[in-house]
């Protein structure tokens, strides 16, 4: 073993409290490399845009989507959407269904269904949620024509806290997912935050469908102004220049806001519903953050 001269150890002890030091003036980091990263949820998608290759291949299209970057999945409720050609996966039972999807390498986290079928077989999809582990219901729409006024909205609301008020009770959260309607005007006021005057926030939360950012409307202002209001979001993006949707990351969106609001909001997951030529690309930005 090679002995330290003295001018050798003088100079190792210098180095050591420089470094000591430089150490007291900088706080370590307590946390891990993987908390940095923005997207702290699992990575999910909506199926509606592919489910003609859903209908096709129910396990390969879904083992596709975990293949390329995707952890979640949101169906859409096979009764409730037959008439849009989900119908041939009503052969599946509630966890035979969940199987397949964990098989693939996804969680089942959310369902959406038809305001009618909440309305006429609301126990048996609460079954449905319950035996294929989900804590969530979202209604796509209330179906209103466009002619409804501000009385209308709020009569659909109210039924939706009733509903939601059941499943509650089943332990599963109630959900509301809005479309660029709800951000139009009857009179001064934007169907939207008539809708958060109306919900109970106790039984119905909402899903923020993103896309509205075409019209002018950012998710993360919503979140700030409604804190602890939101379940979940869908995610995509938008072109100033194409007047068109894009892959996320490749739009106006400003993410890292977005994610930075998350919990304010009190969303729990994250769902992206886009061209299915841009789950890829949108994938490995988000991974990329």
């Amino acid at each position: 073993m090679k002995r330290l001269s003295r001018r050798d150890f003088i100079s190792l002890s210098t180095m050591g409290v420089v470094a000591a030091a430089l150490s007291s003036r900088i706080p370590a980091y307590s946390g891990t490399f993987e908390s940095m990263k923005l997207l702290k949820m699992p990575l999910g998608f909506q199926v509606w845009t592919i489910k003609d290759n859903l209908i096709k291949d129910f396990s390969g299209t879904l083992k596709m989507m975990a293949d390329i970057g995707y952890e979640s999945v949101e169906m859409c409720s096979p009764p409730g959407y037959e008439s849009s050609g989900f119908g041939p996966l009503m052969k599946y039972k509630p966890r035979e269904m969940k199987k397949i999807i964990n098989d693939a390498g996804l969680e089942f986290l959310s369902t959406h269904y038809g305001m009618a079928e909440l309305r006429k077989n609301l126990s048996e999809r609460i079954d449905f949620a319950a035996e294929s582990g989900q804590k969530q219901i979202i209604l796509s729409s209330f179906g209103l024509p466009a002619t409804a006024t501000l009385s209308d909205w709020r009569k659909a609301a109210d039924e939706l806290n009733v509903i939601g008020e059941k499943t509650k009770a089943s332990g599963i959260q109630t959900g509301f997912h809005n479309h660029h309607g709800e951000f139009e005007k009857i009179g001064d006021t934007i169907i939207y935050d008539a809708l958060m005057e109306q919900f109970n926030p106790d039984f119905v939360k909402m899903q923020f469908q993103v896309a509205v950012i075409s019209i002018g409307y950012k998710a993360a202002d919503y979140f700030k102004k409604y804190p602890g209001r939101f379940i979940s979001a869908h995610l995509a993006d938008w072109s100033a220049e194409t007047k068109k949707s894009v892959p996320c990351g490749k739009g106006i969106v400003d993410w890292k806001e977005f994610f930075g609001a998350l919990k304010t909001g009190g969303v729990k997951n994250i769902f992206t519903e886009i061209d299915q030529s841009f789950f890829k690309d949108s994938a490995q930005y988000f991974k990329s953050l």
